[in-house]
């Protein structure tokens, strides 16, 4: 029987047996995280894309914002301001603790005290000015002032007419120029830097105002031996006025202004807004609690500890610097490293800075203390420039000078009692003991966030199972019936 051919399909019929792609899903992300350019849950988790080093062509985009030329205007003038303030808390420490029959500790603690209390105050009214005039102006502003009252108290101590409450006073002005001038410079860089380079530029300035830090308190050191603590102060005022100049003629393009509303519902809408983010109200408690501890530690129980155990403003002229060197390092880290816990490194930062008044209490020497400031400046300023990334790219830019204005306020209002404490709490325990009782609760306030778990998991995407990110829901929205106020009366 003859056999049947067998007919092929031709060679373009046949297809070849392979599955279809299958299209790739979006990582989830947490509510929160919204990508400016995308929506929600598209494009790259750009902040804390992984834990790991960034290379290639990511390390190019490091130095991306210096392509910007308003941010090349922004970063000179904080650079000339930042040079001025890193020498200045030498002199003013210095001038005050050599005023006759006034100075000593508790002087220098009033002082202190009166320079950051207006801030505490103001940085409501900061925070809303920010969102309502233009930042470039108010920067301005806030720099005119602070170089007129440092060169009023520059005056007073060149002429010998000095007295505590003069420099208490124009120390009240400068802090409350800056509490004007804090949210809009945080808002001003959302305003000039691209999204996608924003962390980079974060860095970049924190790593600016370390490296100024670096050879500031020496040099400030120096010219309190050779000229005086009035040349000191004289160099900050002209810093501030240096970089009122530099930013008079920055402009800054934005949207049409829209209608506003009164200036006491965006102040309401700014706090509810807030207070709905509770991994945010945490770590600003947690901020309240150590910062007084800390700067009363380190800024007016260090100089005296320098004065009495390590020979004066040299000795501690070096552990400033060496504060600032790790500053320094920290930056640069940040400037490479994208975390992806944000919350974890924060509190880890905020352990490490207890490491300075642990070396103060244990009298571990000059060049101890040395080591302690130059970690915990590592520490400090990377926990620093990730918090401020994550702000920045989380609180919408119409809300950020009100939302970090409530922040900053939170953590600056008990500075100055711990000011007023440290020096009742030296004459009652000592210097050593209370440098090292404060070390302890530094320590144990860092970790007690961590207790949560919107803050442990801070900053990563949110898995499978629906764990991560620092809210596992939207937060509510602020009660504003802003588009009636303003369209009415």
């Amino acid at each position: 029987m003859p056999s049947t051919p067998v007919r092929l399909p031709p060679t373009a019929a046949i297809r070849p047996l392979t599955r279809s792609p299958r299209p790739r899903k979006p990582c989830r992300r947490a509510p929160w995280f919204v990508d400016r350019e995308g929506g929600p849950g598209t494009g790259r988790w750009r902040p804390w894309e992984g834990a790991g080093l960034v290379r290639g062509k990511q390390a190019r985009q490091a130095w991306a914002p210096l392509a910007v030329p308003r941010f090349r205007v922004h970063f000179g003038a904080r650079l000339l301001s930042w040079s001025g303030g890193a020498i200045a808390p030498v002199g003013l420490a210095f001038a005050v603790l050599g005023l006759p029959g006034e100075g000593g500790g508790g002087g220098l603690g009033l002082v202190l005290a009166c320079g950051t209390l207006p801030q505490a105050l103001l940085l409501f009214f900061g925070g809303v000015a920010a969102d309502r005039w233009p930042r470039v102006r108010i920067m301005v502003a806030a720099n005119t002032v602070s170089a007129a009252a440092q060169a009023g108290a520059a005056l007073l101590l060149w002429s010998h007419l000095a007295r505590l409450w003069q420099l208490a006073l124009l120390a009240a002005v400068c802090g409350a120029a800056s509490a004007f001038f804090m949210p809009a410079s945080s808002g001003l860089l959302a305003d000039i830097v691209p999204a996608r380079t924003r962390p980079a530029a974060n860095a970049l300035l924190r790593l600016g105002q370390t490296v100024t830090r670096v050879g500031g308190p020496a040099v400030g050191a120096a010219l309190v031996v050779a000229a005086g603590p009035p040349s000191v102060i004289a160099c900050d005022a002209l810093s501030f006025a240096g970089a009122a100049v530099l930013l008079a003629p920055l402009a800054v393009r934005g949207a049409a202004p829209a209608p506003r509303p009164a200036f006491r519902y965006q102040l309401r809408d700014g706090w509810a807004d807030f207070r709905s983010r509770r991994w945010l109200v945490v770590m600003t408690w947690q901020s309240a609690l150590v910062l007084p501890v800390w700067m009363a530690g380190y800024q007016l129980l260090g100089p005296v500890y320098g004065q009495r155990a390590l020979g004066g403003a040299g000795a501690w002229g070096l552990v400033m610097s060496g504060f600032a060197a790790g500053m320094v390092g920290g930056s640069a880290v940040a400037l490479w490293w994208r975390p992806r816990g944000v919350g974890v490194v924060a509190c880890a930062g905020t352990a490490v800075i207890a490491v300075p008044p642990a070396a103060m209490a244990l009298h571990t020497g000059t060049a101890g203390l040395v080591l302690a400031a130059a970690a915990a400046g590592a520490a400090a300023s990377l926990s620093t420039t990730v918090w401020t990334g994550l702000l920045q790219d989380v609180i919408p830019p119409d809300r950020l000078g009100r939302v970090t204005a409530y922040s900053a306020f939170g953590q600056a209002v008990t500075v100055p009692l711990g000011y007023l404490a440290a020096s009742p709490a030296t004459r009652v325990l000592g210097l050593r003991e209370t440098l090292g009782l404060g070390a302890v609760l530094i320590t144990v306030l860092a970790v007690l966030p961590l207790l949560l778990p919107e803050v442990r998991l801070l900053g990563r995407p949110v898995t499978a199972s629906g764990r991560g990110g620092a809210e596992l829901r939207p937060p509510r929205r602020p009660r504003a019936a802003t588009a009636v106020r303003e369209s009415g009366a």
